[in-house]
């Protein structure tokens, strides 16, 4: 990526009013964030490899539920609706545990299995990174 491109990533940021932003293409990933703590970083990644948002914590039999994209966590459908799950829950593979906004699209993220909710591992309106692990899920 040149640099021309990273400046027109960062005047759309201004433009836009956005505190954060991550881009990738090909095998070139580059993420800027304005503010404060403001960091430009980026970086090669020619193998990306998508182990899938649910893995298992080895020997310990609990399946986490991990982000699949970048996003804002929503933890219910809307500011006084009920969460889709707590802790203790029981669910469905099926079952919605919660909304992830990305690119102003609202994506449901499901249970891949049945189980009981042993962690929720953010709160609401949490941004999360692709990996993120979401729930920690007890399997029947």
């Amino acid at each position: 990526m040149e640099i021309r491109n990273i400046r027109e990533l960062a005047a759309l940021m201004k433009e836009y009013g956005l505190t954060a932003l991550d881009f990738s293409e090909k095998d070139c990933s580059v993420r800027l964030e304005r503010g404060a703590a403001a960091s430009v970083r980026a970086t090669d990644t020619p193998d990306v490899i998508d182990a899938g948002p649910e893995t298992e914590e080895p020997g310990s039999g609990i399946v986490v539920v991990k982000s699949p994209m970048v996003g804002v966590y929503y933890s219910a459908a809307g500011i006084d609706a009920k969460p889709f799950v707590s802790l203790g829950d029981r669910v469905k593979a099926g079952d919605v545990l919660c909304i992830i906004e990305a690119m102003k699209m609202m994506n449901e993220i499901v249970a891949e299995q049945e189980g009981v909710i042993a962690e929720v591992c953010v709160s609401n309106r949490q941004v999360v990174e692709f990996g993120h692990p979401l729930f920690r899920i007890r399997p029947n």
